[in-house]
C-alpha cells in the first residue's frame, strides 16, 4: 500500500467521512502526516465547538501507522492508551501533524533489542491555521520486536 492509496482510503472510512476528518497529507516516506477537522453541523457540540470525540478520532490511527512503517515488518505496534487535553473551544477548521523522526525510531528499537516492550508517549497538537491551540492529544504505543512476541506466546 502506498501513502497516496491510504490517504484516499482513510478519506472514505466512515468514521473519518461521517465527522468530516480529513487526511490531507501522508508523506512519501511513511514519516510525517497531516490531517483536517473542518467545523459543520454535525460535528459540533451542544455549545457549538468541535465536538471533543471528532479531536480525537482525527488524531487516532497516525502515530501508530507511522512508527509501524518506520520500524518495518520486524515489530508489533499497537496503541495502548491516549487521552486529550482540551485547551480552547474549536470554533474553525483544524489541523494536526505528525512527524516521525530518526531518534524516535532509534529509541525504540534500543528499547526492544532484548525482546522487552517499549510503551511510548507520543503528543499531537491540534490547532488552527493561524496556530491557536484546541488541544492536546497523547497516544502510549506498545512496541516490541515479533520474534520476542512468539516467543512469549
Amino acid at each position: 500500500m502506498t501513502p497516496r492509496r491510504l490517504r484516499r482510503l482513510m478519506n472514505l472510512w466512515p468514521p473519518f467521512l461521517f465527522a468530516g476528518i480529513r487526511v490531507l497529507d501522508i508523506g512519501e516516506d511513511w514519516r510525517s502526516a497531516r490531517v483536517a477537522l473542518r467545523l459543520r453541523w454535525y460535528n459540533r457540540n451542544y455549545v457549538g465547538t468541535h465536538f471533543g470525540g471528532s479531536l480525537f478520532a482525527m488524531t487516532d490511527p497516525f502515530w501508530m501507522i507511522l512508527v509501524m512503517r518506520g520500524l518495518g515488518r520486524d515489530y508489533i505496534v499497537w496503541d495502548k492508551a491516549g487521552g486529550i487535553e482540551f485547551v480552547a473551544p474549536g470554533r474553525e477548521a483544524v489541523y494536526a501533524d505528525f512527524r516521525v523522526d530518526d531518534a524516535l525510531l532509534d529509541g525504540i528499537r534500543s528499547a526492544t533489542a532484548h525482546g522487552d516492550k517499549c510503551l511510548r508517549w507520543c503528543e499531537t497538537v491540534v490547532c488552527t491555521a493561524r496556530g491557536e491551540v484546541v488541544a492536546r492529544v497523547r497516544k502510549q504505543l506498545y512496541v516490541r520486536r515479533k520474534a520476542a512476541a512468539e516467543a512469549v506466546s
